[in-house]
């Protein structure tokens, strides 16, 4: 494994007009609307008709689109802000990135209420398979030619579609839940499966499959999973993974809760992610509000981040040894988290959850002795990286359980939208810290590791080498932390700085609506990316000029992880699902929302 810098794409522009130039040039102007946003991107929306053939043409470009990196729907039926904007019930929006550019471009498509139809794009991104089963289950929204479109997160004789805005946002708006005898069996109904929908057959030439079924509960499945496998004695002819146990709507929740007091929810998304999910939420509220945070606050949250990174690869590095059959690195991996704790506590005062970050800069300011809890901690942690390596990932039992197992290309990895250390270590380069860098992350010096062989074993390697990284990125805020406010002086900041409330009586009633109605954010859409602990995470916020969000889609690293499952295991023994399940390093939470 090596870190290597040199292979990073340009420094990304933040509003690339080039792609739009391509499609007017080889696509009449007149059908294309150029929408104004501040996602850092171009949006253009396009006709129904011509959807397929212009994705297709951004996909075989000479530098491609080559990653269908979200793709997803909004109900526009109450959206007031509309101006230059295509009539439209519902919308569909496929977000695109090419590694080559280093850039994204967003294309929409307008739906209306009595045909909501689109064709699937599965054919150009395999990927785009997941993304419009959640379409169709949150919104109604078939994709002609879909293998198989059913519900994704919801089960199948679930009523409605949760992400309509005719739909409740609270469960105080439903009849009081009752669970009779009859309904419950017919709940367990529909968790059977059925291997003929899926195209699988019962028996071969040969001899009979058997399917197993792997959780919901187990602990190899590393969360609220099923997985269910056709076996020929024990090797997986194919699987189908099922996800949604853990969906707790946190995109519906952003539509009931103001901008501020959403915050709390994005801790839960993956929650061994702490704060690190509170960065690209309060990075695109900020965007919208035109509000530019202090030196000082950026450094705090990269330290905060680098932190938690550190928290969630230890718990990775502990249970995926666990998976391959060693006991004693978990408890090591549990207890060298609570020395990190431990800081993030005495700074927060929280550990898992801190919910600290604010629209405009953090919580409070560092306590005093900060410094000295996180030099013992960057001085301790590198010696013991040291003995795991030594001690388990050199091991020949590991390494014959993970080397060559569940191995994929740079290729195969950008078509089923692979992010993160799970890319990099098919051998590319690419990090969103180094490539697009936000919250001051350019002001730091690190390298990006890389692997090379794309598997169970090179994903392991990258995380320990990423580690120590965060590391080098902490102690640098710890040599350099700036002096100056912890909040940005700015009418939307969430709560105004205390003893500004204390001395202005206009500052007080700022303080007074925004803590009971919240703060209005102007009329706009915004998104953010940050390089999450397990792969890219973005927030696409929409505002329609009002205390809360209008849509706020979550895109998630481990929801596209867990979709590109069978096509890496298929022909493989069931002992290196397992390994294959705890290289990914997902939680369910993450995946459901």
């Amino acid at each position: 494994m090596t870190a290597d810098t040199a292979l990073s794409a340009p420094l990304h522009a933040a509003q690339d007009e080039g792609v739009v130039g391509e499609l007017k040039a080889r696509f009449s102007a007149d059908m294309l609307i150029v929408q104004t946003t501040r996602t850092g991107m171009p949006v253009v929306w396009v006709p129904r008709e011509k959807l397929k053939e212009v994705l297709t043409y951004l996909r075989n470009l000479p530098h491609p689109y080559v990653m269908l990196y979200d793709l997803h729907g909004m109900d526009e039926r109450l959206r007031t802000q509309r101006r230059g904007l295509p009539p439209a019930d519902f919308t569909v929006f496929y977000q695109l990135m090419s590694i080559e550019r280093n850039s994204d471009v967003m294309i929409k498509v307008a739906l209306s209420i009595n045909d909501l139809t689109l064709p699937t794009v599965t054919d150009i991104w395999p990927n785009a398979n997941w993304y419009e089963r959640e379409v169709w289950d949150m919104f109604g929204i078939r994709f002609d030619g879909h293998p198989l479109l059913k519900r994704m997160l919801m089960p199948d004789n679930w009523q409605g579609h949760p992400l309509r805005k005719d739909y409740p946002a609270r469960a105080t708006e439903f009849d009081p839940y009752a669970l009779n005898a009859a309904k419950q069996d017919l709940e367990q109904e529909t968790l059977r499966f059925k291997p003929e929908e899926w195209g699988m057959k019962q028996q071969s030439d040969t001899s009979d499959f058997m399917f197993l079924n792997l959780g919901p509960n187990h602990p190899s499945a590393h969360g609220a999973f099923r997985i269910i496998l056709q076996l020929d004695g024990e090797e997986i002819v194919d699987c189908v993974p099922e996800i949604g146990y853990h969906h707790r709507a946190a995109e519906k929740t952003g539509e009931r809760q103001s901008w501020h007091s959403y915050i709390p929810y994005t801790d839960r998304v993956d929650y061994l992610g702490g704060v690190m999910n509170n960065l690209p939420y309060v990075l695109a509220v900020e965007k919208l509000a035109g509000i530019t945070v202090p030196a000082r606050v950026e450094v705090i949250r990269i330290m905060m981040c680098e932190y938690f990174r550190i928290m969630s690869h230890l718990l990775f590095l502990g249970t995926y040894i666990q998976d391959v059959g060693a006991m004693t690195p978990v408890f090591f991996a549990f207890t060298d988290r609570q020395r990190a704790y431990k800081v993030v506590e005495a700074i927060t005062g929280f550990r898992m959850h801190p919910a600290w970050f604010r629209i405009g800069g953090v919580a409070h300011d560092l306590p005093r002795g900060w410094d000295k809890l996180v030099k013992e901690f960057i001085d301790w942690l590198p010696k013991r990286l040291d003995e795991y390596e030594k001690s388990a990932i050199r091991n020949s039992i590991l390494k014959g359980r993970t080397v060559g197992v569940a191995q994929y290309n740079t290729e195969e990895a950008l078509r089923w939208g692979v992010t993160g250390p799970n890319l990099r270590a098919t051998g590319l380069s690419y990090d969103m810290r180094k490539a697009r860098p936000y919250s001051g992350y350019q002001n730091f010096e690190f390298e990006v590791p890389i692997a090379h062989n794309g598997d169970a074993y090179d994903r392991c390697l990258v995380r320990i080498e990423e580690m120590r990284q965060s590391l080098r990125i902490i102690d640098q805020c710890l040599k350099n932390m700036p002096e100056g406010p912890f909040k940005a002086d700015h009418p939307l900041t969430t709560p105004p700085p205390k003893e500004r409330t204390l001395q202005h009586i206009e500052t007080l009633i700022t303080h007074f609506l925004q803590v009971s109605w919240g703060p209005v954010m102007p009329a706009n859409e915004s998104m953010q990316i940050i390089e999450a602990t397990k792969g890219l995470n973005s927030y696409y916020l929409t505002s329609d000029g009002s205390t809360m969000s209008y849509r706020t889609r979550i895109r998630t690293p481990s929801f596209p992880h867990l979709q590109q499952i069978p096509s890496v295991i298929r022909g493989s023994m069931v002992a290196d699902l397992i390994a294959y399940l705890g290289s990914i390093d997902f939680v369910m939470a993450d995946v459901d929302r």
